[in-house]
């Protein structure tokens, strides 16, 4: 019913003529409708009721092409009711005043106005909710605006900063500037996709910052970046903490797990799960020297403490497991 009062054919032509034209149109169809269908069942029911079907016809025109087109049902469907099925029985009974022909047409008009009025309700409810809807759209792009300026202003002075600086804080800037890279990637994510505003579609997010740390990093096509990733909408706090320890992971593994090679693999893969998903980070490496296979992590320096306190934020556990052929880091949420 909602979805017929907002369905304004009228309303899609330019005022004059034309939407005249189309109320009537539709006036004559759900008329000629209601005779047919009266038609059918005469020769099962012959006499009975004959203005049933004119009140759903008056309604179902009404709130698809207006009054104007309730209007004409409700003549069309009366006039054949008391014409052709009703049957007076001389030209002086059908021109003069009958009750049930009073009843019937202020039975029609009052269906009329009360379907009119819902029409008009649900088209300014609806109106309504569109303004809000564009209002909301131009805040929340306003501020995407803002917060992606601000992230550009801090991402620019690390860079400023790392240029200027010696070797081992270069690094540490580096770092940094990734670090904030991640997390603005993810803002650009969070109005994106079918899932709405707040969260972010990792299937996306993942590729992309993939991508971005394929550069970063300058791996070129000596160490290959796979990236595989589920359709999953996750809220926004979980994605950022994702993001930032892909950052760390394929980082670490780039700058750790290859030396003394010229080639590698690193593999990222996001997977949704019977209760919750996993997030793994492996690559082909050298393994590390302080991690048994297992599910201990390696005891470290920056890096590892941010992995476990983005793990924490994530609500997940991470396990490492590391030997000659490679390294091998997941981590687990439940849904």
């Amino acid at each position: 019913m909602k979805k017929m009062a907002i369905t304004d054919l009228p309303g899609a032509f330019p005022p004059g003529p034309a939407r005249w034209l189309v109320a009537v149109a539709i006036g004559g169809a759900c008329g000629a409708a209601v005779g047919l269908l009266r038609l059918t069942l005469t020769g099962l029911m012959p006499g009975v009721a004959p203005f049933a079907f004119v009140y759903p016809g008056v309604m179902l025109a009404t709130l698809m092409g207006g009054w104007l087109a309730g209007l004409v049902t409700a003549a069309l469907t009366i006039s054949f009711a008391w014409f052709w099925l009703m049957a007076p029985a001389s030209t002086a009974a059908i021109t003069q005043p009958q009750p049930t022909l009073i009843v019937v047409i202020t039975a029609a008009t009052l269906t009329l106005v009360v379907a009119e009025l819902f029409r008009r309700l649900v088209n300014a409810a609806a109106a309504e909710r569109d303004r809000q809807i564009a209002e909301r759209d131009l805040f929340l792009a306003e501020f995407e605006h803002r917060v992606k300026n601000n992230f550009a202003t801090v991402a620019s002075l690390l860079e400023l900063q790392r240029r200027r600086a010696d070797p081992a804080a270069a690094e540490a800037l580096s770092a940094a500037l990734n670090r904030v890279e991640s997390i603005a990637r993810a803002h650009r994510y969070l109005y994106r996709g079918p899932a709405g505003p707040g969260t972010v579609e990792m299937r996306d997010y993942l590729g992309d910052l993939c991508k971005a740390l394929g550069m970063a990093l300058t791996l070129g096509n000596r160490i290959t970046l796979d990236c595989q990733s589920d359709s999953a909408a996750l809220p926004r706090d979980r994605a950022v903490s994702i993001g930032l320890i892909v950052n760390e992971l394929v980082t670490n593994a780039a700058k750790h797990a290859f030396v003394g090679r010229d080639n590698g693999r690193i593999a990222v893969s996001f997977r949704l799960i019977a209760d919750g998903w996993t997030l793994s980070v492996s690559d082909d490496g050298i393994g590390m020297a302080s991690t048994q296979s297992g599910d201990a992590a390696p005891e470290g320096g920056l890096g590892i403490r941010l992995i476990d306190a983005f793990a924490r934020q994530a609500g997940g556990t991470m396990a490492f497991a590391s030997d000659s052929t490679g390294t091998r880091a997941v981590l687990t949420v439940a849904g």
